[in-house]
């Protein structure tokens, strides 16, 4: 059985394997050749296959001569000695049969023998070599010299050695898979310009496109603060960190944004990875190897890098349906309560939009005696009133009231998840990841997992920039209460036209397409014809049948580009002939869209808590965008210590001239205003409080 099912691991590769019946390879790998008798009649086969072949040879060989060299004549004399086995000379076959490891070479070099006479036996075999190629695309490769593999570039001419696994054909079959089910990713050339966002270039310097696909959900990537004090960390620091964080990367600027981390989601420690993706991986793997007989409880929508942690930990894993409270309950109660047990969610899930339900999930835990680990990853900087996430914005109140304060709030939500990771390279426009939870915790990923111990740690230009955006993120509520308001406006414009958005409470817009080729096509004609930049998202990444186009919204995207975007789509899909809400409902839907009782759903934002933020309006083409003073305030006086007190730039003078400008903007914001489109500008009423001179001159 162990055997049969290490076979069936291949069935995906080999054609073979692929369509011959589980019985019939049963059969075959328990029966002995008639003409070999050291080989299973399914090894036999594999003799002519021109992969296998050569690599069942080649195994062979290693095998009899790791028997041969096992130890020297007078070490195998004392060893048979000392186990009462006295080999008489010559040595005959019951000579042979005393000792386990004679009759092992023997075996082995009498399987290499017959695995030579079996392979000579098939060559020139017509009859057996049509037998065996039908349908293998490997046959079909050995039959023709230089096979050439045609790229979207030049032809390549693939070299085969005889006698030697031909790599290149094997990477041009997988290629080749991706080519067919449409699964094959293609990589524009964006380049986000700062003073413009969220406009970027092409290849082509000169050719500019809006961008609305990018993660930088808050455009913190080009906030000035952020890039100020990266470059006074750059000038004073330097480049590179120096090593991992054991031998040279341990820095007052490591140790200070894991402080920053740990106060934003009020738990006693965290830990900053290379990325989220390593710190789920790290996490999730250092755990379930580590604790005895863990089992995972994992949602059917989670994240790669989470799927990936679970399975390098070896542990068991069990699958619930996604954000099936009642499915996760069935499957918990069948374990023992004192079983280990790690439930791993989502707070908000990119792809469609949803939203764990945080809250349940740790009633659940709390009842079957599980660990709970949420990935907020989509959700930092965006939810709750200083930006920890959903599962802070589910007590909003309790937040706020509670300010910058790092003391946990006993009972909330936040308080009642144990493991939190989140990312510095979405929201906080940034890159590194970090997983959050108590001292001991912490301190045994910190020692245990080798995603951390053995990585160079993040230079210090970029831990300064990361800790300066999510200072400046908890002190500022406006960026992210902006972006719900313009989510809005999007959402309520496309449905206006009949455009078929995933419904979700969240910031994502997945606007449905149903079909990889016309997901491309949709996404090229976008950026070819509308200078709109949307990628186009496939399978394995959502459900083949419900390939999309993710739109991301910004507070920095203009009303004017809103109207673009949806005029734009409009066009596309009546081009491409695209389903509509309508053409889903009468197919039945999908993806939830089409079904009239899923297309509401009200958003996570409520209007008081983005009220809370003040009188925030999508910006106009012209418009400067608000840059909160006194958050940047806050974030100066954080790395003072480190870097000294800022000087005069062009964060100073761009407030200075906001203070100046007075009544005056107040006209010039009801006026058309030319590019660029949207770049800075300052809050009167904030920068006033820190500028009373400036106000009286």
């Amino acid at each position: 059985m162990e055997r049969l099912s290490a076979i069936s691991r291949f069935k995906n590769i080999c054609p073979f394997l692929g369509r011959t019946q589980v019985s019939t390879l049963r059969t075959l790998s328990t029966s002995s050749s008639p003409r070999f008798p050291s080989l299973s009649c399914l090894t036999e086969s594999a003799t002519k296959c021109p992969i296998m072949g050569p690599a069942l040879q080649m195994r062979s060989t290693q095998l009899v001569a790791g028997y041969a060299s096992v130890a020297g004549q007078e070490d195998v004399e004392r060893i048979h000695h000392s186990k009462g086995i006295y080999l008489g000379n010559p040595v005959t076959d019951a000579d042979v049969a005393k000792c386990p490891h004679a009759s092992a070479a023997r075996a082995a070099a009498r399987m290499a023998e017959e695995l030579a006479a079996a392979s000579t036996a098939e060559k020139g075999n017509a009859k057996a070599e049509n037998t065996g190629a039908g349908g293998c695309p490997f046959y079909k490769a050995a039959a023709a010299p230089k096979p050439v593999v045609m790229h979207d570039a030049e032809p390549v001419i693939e070299q085969h050695a005889s006698g030697t696994f031909d790599y290149a054909q094997f990477y041009a079959a997988e290629l080749e898979k991706k080519h067919k089910d449409q699964s094959y990713r293609y990589f524009n050339n964006i380049n986000r310009l700062a003073a413009k966002f969220p406009v970027a270039h092409t290849a082509n310097v000169k050719d500019e496109v809006e961008v609305w696909c990018a993660n930088d959900y808050l455009g913190m990537g080009n906030n000035p603060v952020v890039l100020e004090t990266m470059h006074r960390t750059l000038d004073k620091y330097g480049a590179g960190a120096g090593g991992t964080r054991n031998i040279a990367g341990n820095s007052t600027l490591h140790l200070s944004l894991e402080n920053e981390l740990a106060s934003l989601h009020r738990k006693p420690a965290a830990l900053v990875f290379s990325s989220c993706y390593v710190a789920n991986d790290a996490t999730l793997s250092t755990l379930g190897a580590k604790i005895p007989g863990l089992v995972y409880f994992s949602d059917a929508s989670n994240h790669a890098s989470m799927i990936q942690g679970i399975r390098h930990s070896g542990a068991k894993k069990v699958i619930f349906k996604h954000n099936d409270l009642e499915d996760l309950e069935s499957k918990l109660k069948i374990w023992p309560r004192e079983t280990p047990k790690v439930i791993a969610f989502e707070s908000v899930y990119s792809m469609c939009g949803s939203i764990g339900p945080i809250k349940e999930i740790c009633d659940l835990a709390e009842k079957y005696g599980a660990l709970t680990f949420l990935d907020e990853v989509h959700a930092v900087g965006l939810y709750g009133p200083r930006g920890a996430g959903v599962a802070e914005h589910l007590d909003f109140s309790a937040h706020l009231e509670a300010g910058q304060s790092s003391a946990m709030i006993k009972g909330s939500v936040m308080d009642r998840v144990d493991i939190i990771t989140g990312t510095l390279g979405k929201a906080y426009g940034t890159v590194g990841g970090y997983v959050a939870g108590s001292k001991g915790f912490v301190d045994m990923i910190r020692s245990y997992a080798p995603g951390f111990i053995f990585t160079t740690s993040l230079p210090p230009a970029t831990v300064a920039g990361a800790r300066a955006s999510v200072i400046y993120q908890k002190h500022h509520m406006g960026d992210r209460a902006l972006k719900q308001i313009n989510v809005r406006q999007v959402k309520e414009k496309l449905a206006a036209i009949d455009i078929p958005v995933v419904p979700g409470p969240s910031h994502i817009v997945p606007v449905l397409v149903g079909d990889a080729g016309l997901a491309k096509a949709a996404s090229d004609k976008l950026l070819m014809e509308h200078g709109i930049y949307v990628q186009a998202i496939n399978y394995p990444t959502v459900a083949v049948g419900e390939e999309r186009l993710r739109i991301t919204v910004t507070p920095r995207h203009t009303s004017e580009q809103i109207d673009g975007l949806v005029k734009a789509l409009d066009a596309v899909f009546a081009e491409l002939s695209i389903n509509r809400v309508n053409d889903w409902t009468k197919l039945g839907g999908r993806a939830n869209v089409g079904f009239p009782e899923a297309s509401t759903v009200e958003p996570i934002w409520t209007d008081a808590q983005i009220s809370v933020a003040g009188n925030r309006k999508t910006l106009h083409d012209g418009q400067e965008a608000v840059i909160d003073t006194a958050a940047v305030d806050a974030v100066r006086k954080e790395f003072e210590a480190l870097l000294g007190p800022a000087e005069m730039n062009e964060v100073n003078r761009a407030a200075d001239a906001a203070v100046l400008a007075g009544a005056m903007e107040l006209v010039a914001e009801a006026m058309p205003r030319s590019p660029p489109r949207s770049s800075i500008r300052f809050d009167r009423a904030e920068a006033a409080a820190v500028a009373p001179i400036a106000v009286a001159a």
